[in-house]
């Protein structure tokens, strides 16, 4: 008999979506917060307050703060973020590799 040997198909597939998923978390929070980071730094305002506060804030919200610091550049935000987000993705993915999910072959 080899009950010893079954391979546990649905157990491996678990095991693979939560590895991915805390993988997939982890990319996020660290493009949100070097997106900010980034951000703050082309204003001219502490980067790394900006990226503590990405714990605290959604985006709404230190977009809005950011529109108060800022009033006089209203119109550069979008732009910058976006920007931003684009530059903090190439270096993370640079740093950490690409955030796909990897295939179960």
């Amino acid at each position: 008999m080899l009950t010893g040997m079954v391979w546990d198909l649905r157990g491996a597939l678990l095991k693979k979506e939560e590895r991915e998923s805390a993988r997939l978390m982890d990319f996020a929070f660290r493009l949100r917060a070097r997106t900010w980071r980034l951000v703050a730094a082309a204003l001219g305002d502490d980067a790394e307050e900006a990226a503590r506060l990405t714990a605290l804030h959604d985006d709404s919200s230190l977009l809005t703060l950011l529109r108060e610091r800022h009033s006089e550049r209203v119109d550069e935000l979008t732009p910058l973020l976006r920007a931003s987000e684009a530059d903090a993705r190439k270096q993370l993915i640079a740093e950490r590799g690409d955030p796909s999910p990897y295939r179960l072959l």
